[in-house]
């Protein structure tokens, strides 16, 4: 996908360091291979980076097949920036125990990764390395470049293959998640523009409610029912304010530019406290609807309903 036209002149951050996953689906995207890259600490920071304009785009993960979504990102963005999705991008993730040259499985003490990553490989530790500890780091990668720095023959890391290349370690074990089959989804965010509508699109939003009272949650969803609008997700976050309180974030099929989705948002922003827009972009899942017949029911509703306010007598 080819989005941005002088791609070479914008530079895109990602968490890094160079051999994360979120590197791999960077380079996924041939307009984002060729920008000027950034790799940077943490998924806030780089949000953050987009927000004061020090990177153009930024490139973080939001949700994982097997573990869910990733609630650094998702508060981030509906508590912290004020940024809109541009795009997602969905990569397969394979993770592989990492060591450092010529060592060897019985000698692993300790075993360094992002949580996220060592919990997909609960499984294959428990009957391999049942009395290994674990070490949180920042990402996959970041526990690679750490061993390799430190030359530690006690720890290995769950990494990426691009991992072991990037920082000249072995590979202990290949493939070590407990599901073959697994994905990660991204979300490319940047600042001030809305992505132009392809007809295959997904917006995102966070609503907060005005009250918690019964109901209230089927009114916002009845928003979406009412207009054949297909939701795809619906999470609920605290809100930070008080203990209780919770707002909901919400991925629906379509673009603000469709008339039915807009009328949507138009009527959750009258009726609730308040709604975020996240942002209108192209989606990347193959079972998408069409809203073709959608949206011609919405324009037959339209010029009926003008036809009778013009028979009005004045």
């Amino acid at each position: 996908m080819g989005q941005f036209g002088e791609s070479r002149s914008l530079t895109v951050g990602y968490l890094g360091p160079p051999g994360t996953f979120t590197e791999q689906a960077v380079y996924s995207q041939p307009d984002l291979a060729a920008m000027n890259h950034r790799p940077i600490n943490s998924i806030i920071d780089v949000l953050r980076a987009v927000g004061s304009g020090e990177v153009d785009l930024g490139l973080v993960a939001i949700e994982n097949m097997i573990e869910g979504s990733v609630t650094a990102t998702l508060d981030a963005l509906a508590f912290d920036t004020d940024l809109f999705i541009q795009r997602e991008v969905i990569i397969d993730v394979n993770l592989n125990l990492l060591g450092p040259p010529g060592m060897a499985m019985e000698s692993v003490e300790r075993i360094r990764s992002y949580p996220v990553a060592h919990a997909q490989c609960r499984e294959y530790l428990a009957a391999h390395l049942p009395g290994a500890v674990f070490e949180a780091a920042n990402s996959t990668a970041d526990a690679a470049r750490s061993l390799a720095e430190a030359g530690d023959r006690a720890t290995a890391a769950i990494a990426p293959l691009r991992s072991a290349e990037v920082y000249g370690l072995d590979v202990l074990a290949a493939g070590i998640a407990d599901h073959a089959d697994n994905q990660t989804r991204f979300v490319l965010v940047g600042a001030d523009v809305v992505a132009a509508p392809t007809g295959h699109d997904k917006t995102s939003m966070v609503v907060y409610q005005r009250s918690d009272v019964p109901g209230s949650l089927i009114g916002i969803l009845g928003e979406f029912a009412a207009r054949a609008i297909n939701l795809t997700s619906l999470q609920s976050r605290p809100t930070k304010s008080s203990l209780g309180q919770y707002c909901f974030l919400l991925d629906c099929e379509g673009h603000i530019a469709d008339e039915v989705v807009a009328d949507a948002l138009r009527n959750l922003s009258m009726k609730t406290s308040r709604v975020k827009f996240l942002g209108s972009y192209p989606s990347a899942s193959a079972d998408h609807h069409d809203h073709v017949m959608n949206q011609v029911e919405v324009r037959k509703a339209a010029a009926w309903i003008d036809d009778l306010r013009g028979r009005i007598l004045r």
